[in-house]
């Protein structure tokens, strides 16, 4: 089995043929156990990244392989299930569901895989666990805190063990506090479940919790060396 997760290709996109590029010689490589921050201004296409590498909208040139799986290559359902069990997501409106439970929110990847019981309640409850939310289990998401809605995502996000975990802005709605434990939380995470993780930020603060710090303009993806 190869450590190469994902690997982006001279990867451009445009929203219209009549308009420039959004963003053009993407190229990146990211490996088991790396965890990536990616900075960039408001409007250069940093979560569209993100739609590209989870083969949720498709390229206007170059290619997205994912698991030695060049995305291009799959019709709509393989897509589909490639990314449901190869990608876990965290988002900064967190996206749970507020007629569920915390334990039956966390479960949801379980259940789209056709997890058998017992396993999937084992799973979820030691996921619940991993993230300190255990004695939330029963409780409705429209209980909780923002600093708890967020560990329900990135349980949610971790539960199914994909390759891969995308984070859109995952603090942006906490308080100083709770993103701190959110963002030590998320790379804990990301490096115990031996996947490979990118978080997207416009914080150089949240930035600097990753492993490295890489900047998408219109020209590419660009390494940053650290201070």
């Amino acid at each position: 089995m190869t450590d190469l997760v994902v690997r982006l290709e001279n990867l451009s996109k445009r929203f219209s043929k009549d308009r420039p590029a959004i963003f053009e010689g993407v190229d990146l490589e990211l490996r088991r156990g790396e965890y990536l921050a990616i900075m960039g201004e408001s409007g250069v296409g940093k979560s569209t990244l993100l739609n590209l590498l989870a083969g949720l909208d498709a390229p206007d040139g170059g290619r997205v392989v994912l698991e030695g799986v060049d995305l291009s290559t799959l019709d709509d359902d393989a897509t589909t299930l490639l990314r449901r069990r190869a990608v876990g997501f965290v988002f900064q409106a967190f996206h749970v569901l507020p007629y569920l439970s915390v334990e039956q929110n966390v479960a949801l990847p379980l259940d789209l895989l056709r997890v058998a019981e017992p396993e999937r309640t084992r799973r979820t409850r030691d996921m619940l666990s991993s993230v300190g939310i255990e004695a939330l289990a029963q409780r409705h998401t429209k209980e909780l805190s923002g600093g708890e809605l967020q560990r329900v995502a990135i349980a949610r996000a971790l539960v199914h063990r994909p390759v891969l975990v995308l984070a859109d802005e995952p603090t942006g709605n906490l308080d100083t506090r709770s993103a701190a434990q959110t963002l030590a939380l998320l790379r804990a995470q990301v490096k115990a479940n031996a996947g490979a993780g990118i978080l997207i930020t416009h914080s150089r603060a949240a930035a600097e919790t990753a492993d490295r710090i890489a900047v998408l303009d219109a020209r590419g993806l660009h390494s940053v060396e650290r201070v």
